[in-house]
Formats: structure tokens, C-alpha cells, sequence
């Protein structure tokens, strides 16, 4: 607001100002003219816009930046005699602030500047904290006693001794060192070393691109207007007319016509030919996943999953074999934990080994996963190899486990499952014993009579 005739100043808050301005109670009509007595004092808004940062316009008096506050306009006058040109004009009061433009294209980057020189070297950094001690290790198991040796020959017997004059003992000669006694704690890690002196100074590097370009200069004053000397010429001829224009865009659709009244309904036409035969989709699922419950299974025998997880079509046996039901692709997975001996373990297909794994550490894992192709009533099955190499584990807090499914089928004649699933395991018993290494294609269990 103006100063008052008193010299105080009286501020009213933005807000209240933009509500008078803009509320439908006291916004002027656009034909509204102010009287001679109500005309604000505009010497405040001059003095605001004359001053170096002038305020923004949320910020100043609404009578400032209204378009109704000015007087009635009158009738226009006659165009008077052109003037001199006058001198050119001092700068003007700097406009409010416009907003932020966007920003410029990143230039190239600069030449690479020279490599300064070389630091002075830092002062020795404080010794780090001691690390804490490591637990002990596990005691390693006992070893086996050795065999007792054979009994020497008996020497020849010494010769005899002599009364010593007095009763005084006379010491023997020292004995053979005994055994090592048990190795000591590991001794605490020794302290940091002094780090090594500052390597030579290397090559000087290559030059680097172009740096960025600077920055746009300021926008030069604006220059002195120019005179014009122009006067109106004669009209012109009128041309010749012109060629046709080009053909203009094609207009949109128009609006969807009312629906006309079904016709009658047409003859039956005469029967297609036959198509070709679909493709082979029989509706047959299997799937099967079973987990070990006895460590260290036997050789030359199917290792027993007999923990069942899923097996819900009985395609499985306990016994640790699986039938393909139909002719078709299968995938087949097991994961194997491996505790305290060699685990060496093979995936049959038939008797013959499909793939073969071998895992000599302690706590480890044996996996494999095969893709193969089955007729149907094909066996498979996990088997060791012999007493020595069958570390397969299987504890509460691990487990091995064996699964497989068919991925599709390939043909549509179904088995019966009934007959499947008994008759192959009819003749199947713990006597029954299969080779580790057997090629024939077509081999034949060998049985052991108990």
C-alpha cells in the first residue's frame, strides 16, 4: 500500500488483496471507469517497478496490475507533424523475472589439463584393532592302532658288576627323549608393517577430448530506431489465377447408419471336405518326487526312496524304480547330500548307465539333471556302486531326494495302469542284484540265493 499522510506505512496482506480483486462481489465490469475522486494513487506501483529487484506479481497491489484502472479514453486525434528524432533513451526499469529457460547442449570436453604435482607423503595411520580369535577348530578323528611288532632276539648277557666302595647311588646315563607333546594355540597375528615408499612417477597420460564451451554472454542494449522515409506505392495489377490447390485430407467417418431388416435366411450349402487330422494330445500326467530315509544305501540294488512327497499318479515304486506310463519325453533331477565317505551314484535307464557322479568331499552335494526319451514301461532308477562309495546321506537337517515327470507325450496309445503297476513288481525283491557297469541293451537281473 502508499505510504498514509501520517508516515506510517500500512500493509495488507496478498491474500486479502487477490480475494478483493478476484471475488464476483467487488471485480469491476469491462466497462467500468473509475471517477476523478476514487482513482488510486499510482506513484506506489511506479515506485515499485523503478526499484533494482522488483517484486514478483503475486506480490504487488492489485490497482497496479488491473486493467480497469484507468480513466474514461477519449476520441482519438489527428496525426500530428512527425518529430525529430530524440536522443536515445536511458535504460529502462528492469522487468520482473521470467522464468528459468531450458537448459543448453552439453559441449565437448575439454583438453586435459597438466598432472599436478606430487603430494608430500602422509604421516604412518594408527595401528588397527586386533582382530578377535578364531574358534577352534573340529578334533580329527582317531587313527587306527598299528599291529604289534615281532619280538627281538635276546642279547648277550652283560658282564658282571663290581661292589662299589660306598653306599652312594651313581646316576645313569639320561634316557631317550620322549614324544612330542601336543602342538600349542595359534599365536596372535603380528602387527601391520610400515607401508612401502611412494612408486615412481608414471607416464604422462594422453590428451583428453575438448572441455564444455561457456556460457552465453549477456543480451546486448537495444539499438536507436530507425527513420522511415516509406510512402504508399499504386496497387498492383491483379494476377493471373492460380493453379488448383492439392487434394485435401480425407474427412473422418461418418455417423453409423441405422441397421437394415435381416434378410432371408439363404439355402444349406453343400459339405466341406474333410480336414487334416489334428495332433496327438493325450490326457495323461506323471510326476513323482520321493525323499531317502536310510544312510548309506546298499549296492548293486535301486536305492529306496521310500519317503513319498508326490506321487500321486503311481508311477513310482518305494522300491526306488519308476515306469513311463506312455512313450513320451522325460526330465529326471536328484540332489544328493554326501557325509563322512565317496559317493559315487549313476542314473539307469535299463540297466545301463545314463550318467554317472562322483563326490569326494565331506558335507557336499551331489546334483544332476538329464533330459531323456522313454518307450513306455521303461525303468529307471539311482544306484551306488559299491560298499565303499555310497555316502548318501540323509538326517534331519538334510535330505536327498529323487524326482522326475514327463514333460509331453508322443504317442496315444495308453497302458493300462492297473497292469503297470503291479506286474512289474511281481519278481522284484531285496535278493534281486543289478551291475554297475552293464551295456548289453537288453540285460537280464542276476538273482543271489539267500
Amino acid at each position: 500500500m502508499p505510504p498514509s499522510s501520517t508516515g506510517l506505512v500500512i500493509w495488507i496482506p496478498v491474500g486479502l488483496l487477490l480475494w478483493l480483486s478476484l471475488s464476483p462481489a467487488t471485480a469491476m465490469p469491462d466497462n467500468y471507469t473509475y471517477a476523478s475522486d476514487d482513482m488510486p494513487d499510482l506513484s506506489y506501483c511506479a515506485m515499485l517497478l523503478e526499484m533494482p529487484d522488483p517484486p514478483p506479481v503475486s506480490s504487488m497491489p492489485w490497482y497496479c496490475i488491473c486493467s480497469h484502472c484507468k480513466g474514461t479514453v477519449g476520441p482519438k486525434g489527428e496525426d500530428g507533424d512527425r518529430g525529430l528524432a530524440g536522443r536515445p533513451g536511458s535504460p529502462g526499469v528492469r522487468g520482473l523475472t521470467g522464468m528459468r529457460g531450458r537448459p543448453g547442449f552439453v559441449g565437448r570436453q575439454g583438453l586435459k589439463g597438466q598432472k599436478g604435482d606430487n603430494g608430500e607423503k602422509g604421516s604412518v595411520g594408527l595401528i588397527g584393532h586386533m582382530g578377535t580369535k578364531g574358534q577352534r577348530g573340529y578334533k580329527g578323528d582317531k587313527g587306527d592302532m598299528g599291529f604289534v611288532g615281532p619280538a627281538g632276539e635276546q642279547g648277550v648277557p652283560g658282564e658282571p658288576g663290581e661292589c662299589p666302595h660306598d653306599c652312594e647311588s651313581i646316576p645313569g646315563p639320561p634316557g631317550e627323549p620322549g614324544m612330542p607333546g601336543r602342538s600349542g594355540p595359534r599365536g596372535l597375528p603380528g602387527l601391520a608393517g610400515t607401508p612401502g615408499d611412494m612408486g615412481a612417477k608414471g607416464d604422462t597420460g594422453n590428451m583428453g577430448p575438448a572441455g564444455r564451451p561457456g556460457a552465453h554472454g549477456q543480451k546486448g542494449d537495444q539499438g536507436m530506431e530507425g527513420e522511415c522515409n516509406c510512402e504508399d506505392g499504386a496497387d498492383g495489377l491483379n494476377g493471373a489465377p492460380g493453379s488448383p490447390g492439392p487434394k485435401g485430407d480425407k474427412g473422418d467417418m461418418g455417423i453409423q447408419g441405422e441397421t437394415g431388416t435381416p434378410g432371408e435366411k439363404g439355402d444349406l450349402g453343400e459339405p466341406g471336405a474333410m480336414g487334416i487330422p489334428g495332433p496327438c494330445t493325450p490326457a495323461i500326467q506323471s510326476a513323482f518326487s520321493a525323499a531317502l530315509a536310510t544312510s548309506f544305501p546298499l549296492p548293486n540294488l535301486p536305492v529306496p526312496f521310500t519317503e513319498i512327497i508326490y506321487n500321486l499318479q503311481g508311477h513310482y515304486d518305494p522300491f526306488g524304480i519308476y515306469i513311463a506310463p506312455v512313450a513320451g519325453t522325460y526330465v529326471f533331477s536328484y540332489h544328493l547330500a554326501v557325509y563322512r565317505k565317496v559317493l559315487r551314484v549313476g542314473l539307469f535307464r535299463n540297466y545301463i548307465a545314463i550318467v554317472k557322479t562322483i563326490e569326494t568331499m565331506n558335507y557336499g552335494t551331489a546334483s544332476q539333471q538329464v533330459v531323456l526319451h522313454l518307450d513306455q514301461g521303461d525303468e529307471v532308477w539311482l544306484q551306488v556302486r559299491d560298499i565303499n562309495t555310497n555316502g548318501m546321506y540323509a538326517g534331519a537337517e538334510s535330505s536327498s531326494t529323487f524326482s522326475g515327470y514327463l514333460l509331453h507325450p508322443d504317442t496315444c496309445n495308453l497302458m493300462m495302469l492297473d497292469v503297470m503297476r503291479s506286474a512289474p513288481f511281481v519278481t522284484r525283491g531285496p535278493t534281486q542284484t543289478y551291475d554297475w557297469g552293464e551295456t548289453d541293451p537288453t540285460p537280464t537281473p542276476t538273482s543271489t540265493v539267500t
